[in-house]
Order: structure tokens, then C-alpha cells, then sequence
């Protein structure tokens, strides 16, 4: 977030709630001098958008207290090096163990995520599977859309990727989900455009197969 200085109200309000654990409507309205209604209307904003969440306290005398506090899902509003320490220790590792152990790394995490979500994929058609992946991917926010570009052919588009600066330097994570998606839909993919390789998005092209694929995604992803 921004020096304190240059907060707005609603950022004002997220970081009095990180540094106070909770607080009511009323202790927010006295710390940011400003009238209970706006308050009121910012919290609503907030817990509409899922980065705020409230519990009813009981008091001794009169009418029950709401207190406010932070959900998990607002920890991507503040500050973090997440992508430094797991490129810290993809190094580690590359040093300290065998050739080819980040890659299979990788290919381990993509059987685990096919496992994880092939079963929602069943009894679906092509479209079906692709309105399952997406919202998937939106939920882990890649900030997916898609569109049908005739019968047997659609655009997936991720605009964005939580895990990119390790992508851009372990490419083949890329490598691993294209395979991780070929073997949810049981479709033919490619990916013309790619944000490790400097786009500004990744690009989908999803053609329906007209046979039978006869790898396995339990093959590990090897090639």
C-alpha cells in the first residue's frame, strides 16, 4: 500500500484493520473523524468485493456490536514477497539437487492439479469444460475470459498470472499447465501468446480433438 500520507479513506480503513485486528463501525468513525453513513458505505464496498468479513459481539447492556475484520482474500491488497522466497528456493534447489528436479517439480504439481479437478470436468461437453476451467482459473486469479470462435475452436485468455515472475524464469511451468489443460479437456491447445515470453496476456486456441488422446496426464507430464 501507499505511504500513509497518501491513502484514501477506503485504503485508510483497510490499514487500520491490519494493524488493529478489528474494529467496529463507530472506533473507525472517531480514528478517521468522518461520519458513520460513509463509513458504513465503505465497509459495505468492502465486504461486497470479499476483503471484509463481520461477527456480532453481545455486549453486557444494549443492542450487539458488529465488529469488522480482514478476510484472507485482502492479503493480496498489502505488500508481499511470496514470488521472491519461492524463487529463492527453486534456486536452492536447483543447486542442491540433480539436473531436472525443478522441472519435475512442476510436473508433479500439474498431475496433482489434474487430479484435484478432472473429476468436475465429467459427464461435460467441450464449451462445458471450458466454462469449468475458466471459472477455476478465476478463482486462483488469472482473470480468465473466453469466447467461441466457430463450433470446434475457442480463445481462452488468462489476463493475468499469480505465479509470472517464477514463469519467466522456470518456463517450464508454462510447458506443464498447457499440458494440465490438453488433459482437463480433452482437447487439442495451443498458446500463441504467453505473459513469461513478454505478452501481455496468455492466449488459448482450444480445438476440439477428433480422436482420442492416447498419453496420460498420470505420465508425469514428460515429453
Amino acid at each position: 500500500m501507499k505511504p500513509k500520507d497518501d491513502l484514501s479513506t477506503r485504503e485508510m480503513i483497510l490499514h487500520l484493520f491490519k494493524t488493529n485486528d478489528e474494529l467496529s463501525a463507530k472506533e473507525l468513525t472517531d480514528r478517521l473523524n468522518i461520519t458513520c453513513m460513509a463509513v458504513r458505505r465503505h465497509i459495505d464496498v468492502l465486504e461486497r468485493d470479499g476483503f471484509v468479513e463481520s461477527r456480532t459481539v453481545r455486549q453486557p447492556m444494549g443492542r450487539p456490536t458488529a465488529m469488522y475484520r480482514l478476510t484472507a482474500h485482502a492479503d493480496s491488497l498489502f505488500p508481499n514477497q511470496y514470488h521472491a522466497v519461492a524463487l529463492d528456493l527453486l534456486d536452492e534447489l536447483v543447486q542442491e539437487t540433480e539436473p531436472g528436479m525443478v522441472d519435475r517439480l512442476f510436473e508433479r504439481r500439474a498431475e496433482t492439479l489434474y487430479n484435484k479437478y478432472a473429476g468436475s470436468m465429467e459427464g461435460k461437453d467441450l464449451e462445458g469444460k471450458i466454462a469449468t476451467l475458466a471459472q477455476i482459473q478465476n478463482d486462483n486469479g488469472y482473470m480468465v475470459d473466453w469466447q467461441k470462435i466457430r463450433e470446434d475452436e475457442f480463445l481462452f485468455t488468462e489476463h493475468n498470472c499469480p505465479i509470472s515472475r517464477i514463469a519467466v524464469q522456470y518456463k517450464h511451468v508454462c510447458q506443464c499447465e498447457l499440458k494440465l489443460f490438453g488433459a482437463l479437456l480433452g482437447a487439442d491447445i495451443t498458446r500463441p501468446e504467453c505473459l513469461s515470453h513478454g505478452s501481455t496476456k496468455c492466449a488459448y486456441t482450444i480445438r476440439r480433438r477428433n480422436q482420442p488422446s492416447s498419453s496420460l496426464v498420470r505420465s508425469r507430464f514428460e515429453d
